[in-house]
């Protein structure tokens, strides 16, 4: 098995709010990926006194302790597990109820002899390689399909559509969102590879119409993950004026990319 992993901020003046982990447990069979992209809070209260970055490495911590662990868990019950222990950890001190407690997206992945499980939930993305070539990528694109006149402002979407009905899901600090992610099991002799990457990083697709993901997977295979944020650093620096991409609300994000060769 082959591995290649990069996390690298938007902006070096701040903490890069993602976390990133590929987990092998020591039997040696089987392993994890776990991707989080932590949700920027706009300016103003969060009712939380800690950061985005506090957040991710605590969940993220707690998904690769049950991933590698709890193989008798599902990774919905993983994912509602860690949560809760997340937010038990600042339920004292802190208003979890806030719409922008600190929150991130999630990928998962967990495979052993046989299989190949996942789960997303939010805008980052899991793609798949099949042994003849063929990438298939696992989206939750409940946010992607929200018209845009709904997202006008951060209050209609605090008030409206944050992880409520009607609208798209994270994971903050109620547990009962991991039966809303995106899941499913696959033979593992159906996967040759897979990447986990958060929306800075399929940028180069989503935002920048660069390739399509076969293309975006391909430049992960070939150049490495290093490779493909190099890319889209260099399709920002080069849009930096003109904005003629006027999805990005950031010049520059987050970027992170895992790559695994099962």
């Amino acid at each position: 098995m082959r591995t290649d992993l990069v996390s690298e901020p938007g902006d070096a003046a701040r903490p890069n709010e993602d976390f990133a982990g590929v987990g092998l447990p020591a039997s040696g069979q089987g392993g994890c990926v776990i991707v989080l992209d932590g949700v920027t809070p706009p300016g103003g209260p969060t009712g939380c006194l800690h950061s985005v970055p506090w957040y991710t490495a605590r969940l993220g911590g707690a998904l690769t302790e049950l991933t590698l662990c709890g193989r008798d868990l599902t990774l919905p019950e993983i994912l509602a597990r860690a949560i809760r222990r997340t937010a038990d950890a600042h339920a004292d001190t802190c208003d979890l109820s806030h719409p922008r407690t600190p929150q991130a997206t999630v990928v998962l992945a967990r495979w052993s002899a046989g299989t190949v499980e996942y789960l997303v939930l939010s805008d980052s993305a899991l793609l798949l390689r099949g042994p003849d070539g063929t990438v298939t990528p696992v989206l939750d694109d409940r946010l992607a399909r929200l018209p845009r006149s709904a997202l006008a402002t951060d209050a209609m979407v605090d008030a409206n559509l944050r992880n409520k009905e009607g609208g798209f899901f994270t994971a903050a600090a109620d547990p009962d969102v991991a039966a809303r992610a995106v899941t499913g099991t696959v033979p593992r002799r159906e996967v040759r590879a897979l990447a986990a990457l958060t929306d800075g990083a399929t940028r180069w697709t989503e935002t920048f119409r660069e390739g399509d993901w076969t293309a975006l997977f391909d430049v992960v295979a070939k150049e490495g993950a290093r490779g493909l944020v190099d890319r889209v650093r260099e399709l920002e620096a080069a849009d930096r004026e003109e904005r003629a991409f006027l999805r990005r609300s950031k010049t520059h994000d987050d970027a992170t990319v895992v790559y695994v060769e099962l």
